[in-house]
């Protein structure tokens, strides 16, 4: 799809930029500071901390059943935190690599599901996928008449730059087992119901989903520096085991053309950057 000046800053301002961007203007670094202000809700949270302050909170965004899915990607490691991925995975690079949460069940996997790959899976600039790794998956949906494709560049168009966007998200520990989850299943591969893209299925026993007004996400931002973007979040929380090779074979062929995982952002904790979820 052709991109317009207004709808490349959009795409910009909504995080999934390259790491090499990133560095170039430093806004990777988790800056230290006064927390932006006049913002609506921020995303990643703590999805068991329920209360917020922000009071910009926008309104829910329809079901994903009554949107077009426009994008798939996974971040390594949890962007979000809950009981279950609340392993800290550190500091990382400082742009969003090597931090996050992890599943608590990736600690406790078999020797078997540890197994290393035959092959390096969806390796790029800041390294490869290994079996007991986590990564936490975003189907994104939007109010535009629109169709997946690369980038959250996909979920805009010249008729409407400024939809409701909905980010469906489970958070998955990668096993080398034949017998979990095949991620392609939760593919979309043309998959059209009642006039909708949607993907072919998302997890559906893992948890009532968190529901939450927040923000795009990506290492670009921090607590200094917002997001602009208005997000509902649909965030399941309970972690869920895939089969890391069929992760792999999404690597290698995808209608988003997505092939190593994505930085996290720094999870959001002042109260005054965060919606009150209402349950």
């Amino acid at each position: 799809m052709k991109v317009t000046m207004k709808q490349t800053a959009l795409i910009l301002a909504m995080g999934l930029i390259s790491a090499s961007a990133i560095a170039a203007d430093g806004a990777g670094h988790h800056a230290e500071g006064a927390a932006c202000e006049g913002f609506g809700p921020q995303t990643p949270r703590d999805i068991d901390n329920l209360s917020g302050e922000n009071k910009r909170s926008a309104t829910l965004a329809p079901s994903s059943t009554e949107m077009n899915l426009c994008n798939i990607h996974f971040h390594k490691n949890a962007e979000h935190k809950a009981k279950a991925f609340a392993i800290y995975a550190g500091e990382g690079d400082g742009h969003g690599f090597e931090s996050g949460y992890q599943c608590g069940i990736s600690k406790e996997l078999s020797k078997a599901e540890m197994a290393p790959t035959k092959e390096a899976i969806c390796k790029g600039e800041h390294g490869e996928l290994k079996p007991g790794d986590t990564i936490e998956v975003h189907w994104v949906h939007s109010s535009g008449d629109v169709k997946p494709g690369p980038t959250l560049g996909s979920c805009l168009s010249d008729s409407l730059i400024n939809p409701d966007l909905r980010v469906e998200t489970q958070v998955f520990t990668l096993v080398n087992d034949a017998k979990a989850l095949d991620f392609n299943t939760m593919d979309y591969d043309g998959n059209m119901v009642n006039g909708y893209h949607q993907p072919k299925s998302i997890p559906s026993n893992t948890g009532k989903p968190i529901e939450f007004t927040g923000s795009t996400t990506g290492p670009k931002y921090n607590e200094q520096a917002c997001s602009p973007i208005n997000v509902t979040w649909s965030v399941r929380p309970q972690c869920a085991k895939v089969n890391i090779n069929t992760v792999g074979e999404w690597c290698k062929s995808n209608d988003f053309k997505e092939d190593h995982a994505h930085g996290v952002r720094k999870l959001v904790t002042n109260p005054k950057l965060l919606s009150n979820i209402k349950k």
